[in-house]
């Protein structure tokens, strides 16, 4: 059992790390120019948003003859559509995730909380509700949700590899999961198609380092996991690239497979390339989700 100070002290350690990882996620959102309006679009509401030409199977009582007496064309009066919708976060914050094979880039687990964070900015600004997979923190709005959301993902797990959370899916939303989706894979299926069967459709992007596409190792070579619970020794590295990648591309593969299965969409984001480029194809990823 861990000590007042001992707790006090890892309290002060994770508060120190939330304020970057907040300023970094605003920063990141701030670079996709989407406004507070960014998911817009017709659908029930009162709030007036754009005219468009009628259209064959329009019902005469749409037409808008105050704005269409103005051409020679008719106008339909569209509003916008207000129903918030529940996205569900899950980011891999386990030992694997701790990984980067140079200075000079992101760990896999920074760069995914912090897409994770910024795509949750957006949609709270947009008017959707977003929260975490599971129980611990269910989707709502509002920035106090955002600095939920923003402390839970500063913690670390011990374990090697993470597995989503499958209970309290919520029906008919959204979810997002990031991960480098190399340890065992029966969980994920599971959660994906609990999430499928609950009308559930999402988003997988896997977040893996530039050495872990290209394994560039050759000669005596140690491996070890990040969490060092599995090691192994070879003296020829270069004899172990094509079987590695063989298992690499196999499970990427399996991803896309899941995902045609279930309806998700799912790409990989290394960590060398922008974070801005993630981000958007996350929030396009999502949009196209919700049509």
């Amino acid at each position: 059992m861990k000590t007042p100070t001992e707790l006090r002290h890892r309290a002060e350690e994770e508060a120190a790390r939330l304020p970057p990882l907040l300023a970094r996620a605003e920063q990141l959102a701030g670079t996709v120019l989407l406004g507070d309006h960014g998911r817009r679009r017709a659908g029930l509401g009162d709030d007036f948003w754009q005219y468009r030409p009628v259209q064959p199977g329009d019902p005469r009582r749409w037409v808008d003859w105050r704005r269409s007496a103005r051409s020679d064309d008719k106008f339909v009066r569209e509003r916008e559509w207000q129903i918030a919708q529940s996205v569900m976060l899950w980011v891999d914050q386990s030992a694997s995730m701790q990984f980067s094979s140079s200075k000079a880039l992101p760990m896999k687990g920074d760069r995914a909380r912090n897409l994770a964070l910024a795509a949750a900015i957006l949609l709270i600004r947009g008017g959707e509700r977003v929260g975490l997979t599971g129980t611990l923190l269910p989707p709502r709005r509002g920035q106090n949700q955002v600095l939920r959301l923003a402390e839970f993902f500063s913690r670390d797990a011990d374990q090697d590899y993470g597995v989503p959370e499958h209970r309290a899916m919520i029906p008919n939303a959204r979810a997002l999961f990031l991960s480098d989706f190399l340890g065992p894979i029966d969980q994920l299926t599971l959660a994906m198609t609990k999430a499928a069967d609950r009308g559930i459709r999402g988003v997988l992007l896997q977040v893996l380092d530039p050495v872990e596409e290209a394994f560039p190792f050759s000669g005596r070579t140690i491996f070890e996991s990040v969490g060092g619970t599995v090691a192994h020794e070879t003296l020829k590295a270069n004899d172990l690239r094509d079987r590695y990648l063989d298992r690499l591309a196999a499970r990427k593969e399996e991803l896309s497979a899941l995902c045609r299965v279930t309806g998700w969409q799912v790409s990989t984001h290394h960590t060398e390339a922008s974070a801005q480029s993630a981000l958007l194809w996350i929030w396009q990823a999502l949009d196209r989700g919700t049509n």
